[in-house]
């Protein structure tokens, strides 16, 4: 190995702007400096790297740069240790960016209870006031809040010019009190009440009396659980709130996000989130462990030896979590979980509220569309916006032009935040023009295209039933000749919800994030999934909520049902990677023994049947001439979802082993019992 240099001369032969072909937006500019090599991009602030030798280079403990002789190109070495190697090719001389400079602080800020909050506040130095304040509330920590990381996560954001806010919820990190999982609405006519509403509250109460320079406006925003946060700054708001941004919020963790979608438990979240949020007060990391050989274990196997969500926590060796007792406790949506569902309290568009949502959102997708449509009907001022495109769980941060092998063709997390993040909060908190949103923005896939709609779904989409025909056909607008469709569902042999191995959630090297636009191949011959399938002669635009539909009966007394929309690419397409590829559109679970109600299971009726109806969320998708529409019926999702043990037990997270039993479901399609996708169809002659 050759010897660090110090050499100007060759460090400004390697001096450039670099970009990796798979993401062109996202270049690098390298150039020499004091005798250093610095790095800055976009989102990095100005960094000297560290000479291994004179083409070799690190960014920290994870990240190493090599140059080719001349700095004709370099190699990434990924920023973490499992991620692949990536190219880099020269396309220019470095490019320089804007970075005010911002002043922290911190403070505990004490509210109506006297537990005091830790907050980290940003000041921009460079930028003339006064200047709004923009605040981020979270469980995840605020202590890693600087300059640098503002401009890593909100680059458009921190450009313009605000006071930034980081701050730990109550009973997390650095804050006191006690942490409670998505804390229900409290009585707010009791001045002594809290809840994250009043945090909020009095959060920014005392930041508008001890920030200098502020002009008295405040803008909330957050992804996720700070998503939910966020939308806590909505309901009987600050009157220096202005304009809030919930982003993923997690609305309603029974009925559709994060915990339980429909009465079906997700498994491995519940498992591994809990775990990780509650067992500590800063954040743990969970490991489903090694095998004999030393690899890790595969958690379609971890969940699947272990059998009932019971046995998960009792080898856990953790004690009962708050969270995993509500579980136990409160298997049927009662009050405990309805005071925690935000949409039972959206009576009212109190501020302008942007709300952004991913249609491949693995986490919190029910909780954007739930959101909107809430609020929408009390929108008199107008001022109910929302976003939505195909992200995953809040990639609308990242600059990139894809998602695994879905390809969008330009950056649209960049279009979103420069041309509708960056201009509502411009408007609301600054009185700037631009911001030009009627009511919904939809990245458009198939068609790779922005949509403005005045309301979504749109007025011209319409609902039309397509049947799910015994000869596994489908037949738009129509019946199919009376017969049946059958399957047998084992629990000993679950569908996997994606390719395995599974990794624990938020490990590293995860599949987590992008799995609901895997290809699909990988279950669609299995003989307990059922499938009927469609080609186009012509693009059908698929615009607003996809509903399933389904008349079937088993030979057990519970079953689940998961309907999944798949957009089947042909075999000829000119991208590669997209050949024969079998792409979710939408996908949903439902549990059988909520049919009559999600406050009172009942068990079924072995062979007879029933109607199952449940949504399958919103979508906005060409689906393409030559291409085939596709639906896919299955009882199991696993490990995402619990087995169900298709015998009807009390409590399905403690069911012995004997009770879980194979089932012969059995999908039928007649003038009576008319099985059907109901998809809302924007071009239908």
């Amino acid at each position: 190995m050759n010897a660090p240099s110090n050499d100007d001369a060759a460090l400004k032969a390697l001096a450039g702007e670099y970009t990796p072909a798979i993401d062109p937006d996202t270049p690098l500019s390298f150039y020499a400096r004091d005798g250093k090599l610095y790095v800055e991009s976009e989102r990095l602030v100005p960094t000297a790297l560290t000479a291994v030798s004179a083409t070799e280079f690190q960014l920290g403990p994870h990240t190493t740069f090599r140059f080719t002789p001349a700095g004709a190109g370099t190699t990434l070495i990924g920023l973490q240790e499992h991620e692949a190697p990536v190219e880099l090719k020269r396309i220019g001389d470095a490019v320089h960016h804007l970075f005010p400079h911002y002043e922290r602080r911190e403070a505990m800020i004490p509210v109506r209870d006297g537990v005091k909050l830790h907050v980290v506040i940003l000041t921009p130095t460079e930028i003339a006031g006064p200047v709004p304040i923009l605040m981020q509330r979270t469980p995840y920590g605020v202590d890693g809040t600087t300059e640098a990381s503002f401009f890593a996560q909100r680059p458009e954001l921190a450009r313009a010019g605000y006071i930034y806010v980081g701050a730990d919820i109550r009973g997390k990190y650095q804050s006191e009190g006690e942490f409670v999982m998505c804390r229900p609405l409290a009585n707010h006519h009791d001045p002594k009440a809290i809840d994250e509403s009043t945090d909020t509250y009095d959060t920014i109460a005392w930041l508008l009396k001890n920030v200098p320079n502020n002009n008295g406006r405040v803008g909330v925003l957050g992804t996720s659980y700070p998503g939910f946060l966020a939308m806590m700054a909505g309901i009987d708001p600050h009157p220096a709130v202005k304009a809030i941004s919930p982003q993923a919020p997690m609305i309603d963790t029974w009925m559709g996000d994060d915990f339980f979608h429909n009465g079906a438990f997700r498994q491995t979240y519940g498992y591994d989130y809990v775990l990780g949020l509650e067992s500590t007060k800063e954040r743990a990391n969970v490991d489903y462990g090694k095998d004999a050989a030393g690899k890790p274990v595969d958690g379609y196997d971890y969940f699947l030896e272990r059998g009932s969500f019971a046995e998960d926590v009792k080898r856990s060796g953790s004690p009962m979590l708050p969270t995993w007792k509500a579980f136990f406790d409160h298997t049927a949506y009662d009050n405990f979980w309805r005071s925690r569902g935000v949409e039972h309290h959206l009576d009212e568009v109190t501020v302008p509220t942007l709300t952004v949502g991913g249609y491949y959102d693995q986490e919190d997708m029910y909780g954007p569309q739930e959101e909107y449509a809430s609020l929408e009907p009390h929108d008199a001022k107008h001022e109910n916006f929302l976003v939505l495109g195909p992200w995953r769980h809040g990639s609308w941060a990242l600059t990139t032009r894809h998602l695994g092998d879905l390809q969008y063709g330009e950056p649209i997390g960049r279009e979103y935040r420069a041309q509708i993040e960056a201009k509502f909060f411009g408007k609301y908190l600054k009185d700037e023009p631009g911001f030009d949103l009627e009511d919904t923005a939809s990245f458009q896939t198939g068609s790779n295209t922005w949509k403005r709609y005045a309301h979504f779904p749109p007025v011209e989409a319409k609902a039309t039933a397509f049947s799910l025909c015994a000869t596994g056909t489908i037949a738009a607008g129509a019946e199919c000749k009376a017969g049946k469709v059958s399957y047998i569902s084992d629990p000993a042999n679950p569908v996997p919800y994606r390719h395995r191995p599974i990794q624990p959630t938020y490990s590293d090297g995860s599949k987590w994030g992008p799995w609901l636009v895997e290809d699909q191949r990988f279950v669609t011959d299995r003989k307990d999934v059922a499938v009927w399938r469609m080609p186009l002669d012509r693009d059908l635009t698929v615009t607003g909520e996809v509903m399933a539909d389904i008349f079937a009966s088993t030979t057990g007394s519970d079953g689940d049902f998961v309907a999944k929309l798949i957009d089947v690419y042909p075999d000829e397409d000119p991208d590669p990677a997209m050949r024969g590829y079998q792409l979710m559109t939408n996908e949903e679970i439902f549990r059988g023994r909520y049919r009559t109600g999600f406050d009172h299971p009942e068990a079924l009726k072995p062979g007879t049947v029933e109607e199952f109806k449940w949504s399958l969320h919103d979508v906005d998708h060409v689906f393409k001439k030559g291409h085939t529409l596709m639906v896919e019926i299955q009882s199991s999702w696993f490990p995402l979802y619990d087995r169900n043990p298709q015998t009807f037990v009390p409590d399905i997270m403690t069911a012995k082993p004997e009770e879980y039993k194979a089932a012969t479901v059995t999908i039928m399609t007649d003038s009576e019992h008319r099985s059907r996708v109901v998809l809302p169809v924007v071009n239908a002659n």
